[in-house]
């Protein structure tokens, strides 16, 4: 391995979006640590495919809704630094993990919301805080929002005010790790089609059709739209980009 060889960490990099942010990273020429909550075989295979590219890559276990797991998820990361990379830091950390829960403001349970709010709020919170303890200067923070933040769409709105609080978050992050040369960034898809939120998007014709009524491109957006801006802002190239939303979902709701 190149001595200058960058590593991220992405959360729930073994399906979907984080698949193929974990992928498009590794085109970049930086190794990557990709986490699962369940599907052990389906991380393995993207492993194996960012190895295909000439990358080191390894999978390990996290559920970011159990903070309490957050220390030893750690160490395993540390293991992993010193077993297969031969370092003892990684650079970027990108939070995409997370679920989707469609129901009405007056239908959404107290459980779902704490789901919700562990799931994308507080597990990022506090991933990221732990994390800070292994990761280089210089580097730099993706969060994963959503084009929810910005216009409503009924039955999201407990989901959206999560991604809304890290929106502000990464602003604040921004700013305090600014002293450490991090830099920290959101990128916000639109409606993309894969399996989250039981993948309504891409199965739901009606929905599809709607969704690709109101974006300026005329089209529902795929993985393959996404990935690359979250591989762009782990590269040097951006590295004047701080504290920004960058919204990735062909002009929706213009």
């Amino acid at each position: 391995m190149a001595v200058n060889t960058k590593i991220a960490l992405v959360t729930g990099g073994s399906r979907g979006l984080g698949k193929n942010m974990a992928i498009a990273i590794a085109k970049k020429g930086i190794d990557v640590i990709l986490t699962y909550n369940s599907k052990k075989d389906e991380a393995e295979e993207v492993v194996k495919e960012i190895e295909n590219l000439g990358q080191k890559a390894v999978a390990l276990q996290l559920n970011v809704a159990d903070s309490g797991s957050f220390d030893s998820f750690f160490e395993e990361v540390a293991s992993a630094l010193t077993g297969t990379f031969k370092t003892d830091k990684f650079d970027f950390l990108v939070n995409n993990a997370g679920i989707g829960i469609h129901n009405s403001f007056i239908g959404t349970t107290e459980e779902e919301f704490d789901r919700l709010n562990n799931i994308q709020f507080k597990g990022p919170f506090f991933l990221t805080q732990k994390g800070l303890k292994v990761m280089n200067d210089g580097g730099g923070i993706v969060n994963i929002s959503t084009g929810l933040a910005r216009f409503s769409l009924a039955g999201y709105g407990a989901y959206a005010s999560m991604k809304g609080a890290i929106e502000t978050l990464t602003k604040y992050q921004a700013k305090e790790l600014g002293e450490r040369k991090i830099r920290v960034n959101v990128v916000a898809p639109g409606a993309i089609e894969t399996d989250f939120g039981g993948g309504a998007v891409r199965d739901n014709e009606q929905l599809n059709q709607y969704v690709a009524s109101i974006t300026a491109l005329g089209r529902v957006g795929l993985p393959d739209d996404i990935g690359g801006v979250v591989a762009f802002l782990c590269t040097d190239d951006a590295r004047w980009v701080n504290a920004q939303r960058i919204e990735v979902s062909g002009g929706m709701n213009l």
